[in-house]
């Protein structure tokens, strides 16, 4: 198999694939070329499309590749899907999701603080949608559940790590948007010292 082969394999995959593709996952259905030269591979036809001025890019997304459309264009596609995105979330669920995003891990009771609404059914909805996923309980009065974000996540708005998150002000938030209310965090404070078991005296 030649390299022209190879790379029109490659781009064909990533063409017809609805999620990042895993270097593990394209060098599997090859057979034969190792990750190193797959990953030259994919930054050659990354090069390609942009000296070409193509609409569309490869971007690495979630630790895998895919092909998207060029950031330029998204005044353009955010038209489309006004009209065609039966899919888009809500703005209770994305302002719920952004708090996740940048407090993460975090539970209902500070999302609900932040917010100052409940969001049992915002929460259910992100969770169904696998954009949310619960971590674990925080060890505090309650044992409240503990929620971060998913690898679909990051598919879901482009992003290979949270690293890559956007400034809040991008999403017309600011970290004090995001912070806990003060008389939350001295009951938080409060119940914790109330939590921790008493120590022994101990003599010498």
């Amino acid at each position: 198999m030649d390299r022209a082969q190879i790379k029109n394999i490659i781009e064909a995959m990533l063409f017809v694939s609805d999620k990042p593709l895993f270097l593990s996952e394209i060098k599997s259905v090859l057979e034969g070329p190792d990750a190193n030269e797959i990953k030259d591979v994919i930054a050659e036809l990354a090069g390609e499309y942009e000296r070409q001025t193509s609409a569309l890019r490869i971007k690495e997304i979630a630790g895998g590749y895919q092909i998207v459309t060029d950031p330029v264009l998204a005044p353009w596609l955010k038209k489309l899907y006004k009209t065609a995105g039966a899919d888009r979330l809500s703005g209770p669920s994305l302002e719920t999701l952004a708090i996740i995003a940048y407090k993460q891990p975090t539970t209902k009771p500070e999302i609900e603080a932040i917010r100052g609404v409940n969001v049992d059914g915002v929460l259910k909805t992100l969770v169904e949608k696998n954009l949310v996923k619960i971590l674990g309980r925080r060890d505090t009065v309650g044992c409240p559940i503990i929620y971060g974000t998913t690898q679909e996540f990051l598919q879901y708005f482009g992003l290979n790590s949270l690293s890559e998150l956007p400034r809040l002000e991008e999403f017309n938030f600011t970290e004090k948007d995001i912070e806990l209310p003060e008389h939350f965090q001295k009951e938080e404070e409060t119940q914790n010292e109330l939590s921790e078991p008493p120590q022994e005296n101990r003599q010498t």
